[in-house]
């Protein structure tokens, strides 16, 4: 993997993507499997050298390392790895250390990411487009339309006037779709486009206030203190959203923050809905507070958070989905996710009280992708375990973000579990 290959600058220098992710980087990056050290050198975001390295990371900004013995690499750069192997932060936990200037690591995590990429074997196919899997998509074609329909709708919530955008499309059983932390709507747009689902459900997918096309509301001084989304508030979305368009008994589907509200809408609001799809959900999550540390930084841009959701993403899912993934990420108010994740890591638990959901009055179905590291699948089938009554199922190939990712693979999995909602009296 360390040999000493002057084609390694060249390629990188060579690499659209990598040039723009590396942009202004002065520096270095050393690479160490076991005893062998090598060190790519760049200077303003051009890569000049890579060589043998004998000495240490150089010290202070601009430099960091990457090291683990040859196994863990060999993982790595896999043509397609496997799970916890597809990215430099969950594969810290197959023994991958990095180290040196942590604000650089988080600056150029996507030209790191990106590298990791270059070094994989002569031919692999990660960084090119992979075959278009999702129903619905065509070339270039006449003007046309697609499914859903959106407005906004006002929601008083906590005492204040909400403007919540949402998007709507079929006719049926009614279903409220919530999208994952830091994002928005946009990523139900697949599930749009099925005839099968649009003909038995009338899909509802809203975004957040402070997320989307939700503004925060204007009565709040709401600039000046920290957002923090809590299970109370993300409760009364769905809740006021059923309320206000007259839903009867909706089914609720959400994925990853969702997931998990899922469970909680269940466990606490079961009179409002006939069934909950939780999609990479989890009873408790854990992390330490220094994971979180660069997702809202003065010196760190959005790029960071937006590129680690490759990482949560199946390597074998399409790489336009994939890459649409991350756009949608880009495109949120900073602090967003890093207070979405106030929830999800903190006041999100249901481990003494999961127990407790009556699953002959509100179905619990449970969906966790094979690749998705911070919502796993022992989280989901911890999930299902606590659930009485519940349904479990580990989606191969499919990572945190299924219904983006690889829709088609997608619907493989959550279409029978849509034909038992059906199905039940």
């Amino acid at each position: 993997m360390l040999p000493a290959d002057p084609d390694l600058a060249a390629r990188c220098a060579g690499d659209g993507e990598f040039m723009l992710l590396a942009r202004h980087w002065s520096g270095s990056v050393v690479i160490a499997a076991g005893e062998r050290r090598g060190r790519l050198v760049l200077e303003d975001g051009v890569p000049l050298s890579w060589a043998p390295a004998d000495g240490p990371t150089a010290d202070g900004p601009g430099h960091v390392s990457l090291e683990a013995a040859q196994p863990t690499w060999d993982r790595l750069l896999a043509r397609c790895p496997g799970p916890f192997a597809n990215d430099l932060v969950p594969a810290q936990a197959l023994g991958l250390a990095i180290g040196g200037d942590r604000e650089t690591f988080w600056q150029y995590y996507p030209a790191l990411r990106r590298l990791v990429d270059l070094l994989r074997a002569e031919g692999d196919d990660s960084g090119a487009p992979h075959p278009t899997s999702a129903v619905g998509d065509a070339g270039p074609a006449a003007v046309r339309f697609d499914s859903p329909v959106g407005r906004y709708v006002h929601l008083a919530l906590e005492g204040r006037d909400h403007r919540v955008y949402f998007e709507e499309a079929g006719a049926g059983v009614p279903m409220l779709l919530q999208h994952t932390a830091g994002s928005h709507g946009v990523q139900w747009r697949h599930l749009f486009e099925d005839p099968w689902v649009t003909e038995h459900f009338r899909l509802i997918a809203y975004d957040l206030p402070f997320h989307g096309k939700s503004l925060p509301p204007s009565g709040e001084a709401w600039w000046s203190h920290p957002y923090r989304l809590t299970s109370a508030f993300a409760m009364s979305v769905p809740v006021a959203l059923a309320s206000a368009l007259e839903l009867d008994r909706p089914v609720f589907m959400g994925c990853s923050i969702g997931g998990c509200l899922a469970l909680d809408l269940a466990r606490w609001h079961p009179e409002v809905l006939r069934a909950v799809v939780a999609v990479e959900p989890a009873l408790k999550l854990e992390a330490t507070p220094d994971l979180l540390e660069g997702f809202w930084h003065p010196r760190v841009s959005n790029e960071y958070k937006a590129h680690m959701m490759h990482g949560l993403m199946s390597p074998s899912s399409p790489e336009a989905y994939r890459r649409e993934t991350v756009f949608a990420y880009s495109q949120g108010w900073p602090p967003a996710f890093s207070g979405d994740l106030h929830y999800y890591l903190e006041d999100h638990d249901l481990r003494e009280e999961a127990a407790g959901i009556d699953t002959a009055s509100v179905a619990v179905h449970l969906l966790s992708g094979e690749y998705d590291y911070s919502a796993t699948v022992g989280h989901g089938e911890a999930a299902h375990r606590a659930i009485p009554g519940s349904t479990f199922t580990a989606m191969t190939g499919l990572g945190h973000f299924p219904m983006s990712e690889d829709p088609a693979r997608f619907m493989e999995y959550l279409r029978p579990v849509l034909a038992s909602i059906l199905d039940a009296p």
